[in-house]
């Protein structure tokens, strides 16, 4: 199809005056809509299409896709009544990994599985967590020494930065 028969960010097809047995057009947007609104996926990355897809079903085609994905690498597949349909991936697109129960977003180049990225994490309006600030020291010095507390605060320090929730 030439892109003035198409949309300009999912591809789906346009109707145009004229057009004899406009409903197969129509029909074939509602199925790509279909895959692409709210889309879940079963799985991420798999080159060779399943042997006995369910209707409704979609998958994320792999890098290297084989059979009647070749071609689809990183597109969203949806198996329909009508075949396979595919839609192309565009930067911010998101889909939900029902295995894992888990986001997973395009972000031009690749998929990214359950990553967050935000400046702020925030409950009912109120900043909880920000960006990482700088390393906190461990505890020494001063002029009462409580060996068991500081024991403690080496834990929960060693523990936040274990887990890159404080600088090191």
């Amino acid at each position: 199809m030439m892109s003035e028969e198409q949309t300009a960010r999912l591809r789906l097809p346009l109707l145009q005056a004229g057009q004899a047995q406009k409903e197969l057009d129509h029909n074939e947007a509602l199925a790509l809509l279909d895959l692409a609104v709210q889309a879940a996926v079963v799985a991420i990355g798999i080159d060779a299409p399943p042997s006995d897809p369910a209707l409704g079903d979609c998958w994320i085609v792999g890098p290297d896709p084989v059979g009647l994905w070749a071609g689809h690498a990183d597109a969203l597949a949806g198996w329909t009544a009508g075949g396979w349909r595919f839609v192309a991936p565009r930067a911010g697109m998101a889909v939900w990994l029902m295995s894992d129960g888990l986001a997973a977003r395009f972000d031009g180049t690749t998929w990214s599985i359950g990553a967050v990225q935000a400046s702020g994490l925030f409950v009912n309006g109120e900043r909880v967590v920000s960006a990482r600030g700088t390393a906190v020291a461990n505890p020494i010095g001063g002029a009462t020494i409580d060996i068991e507390a500081r024991n403690a605060l080496d834990e929960i320090l060693s523990a936040l930065r274990l887990h890159g929730l404080i600088a090191t």
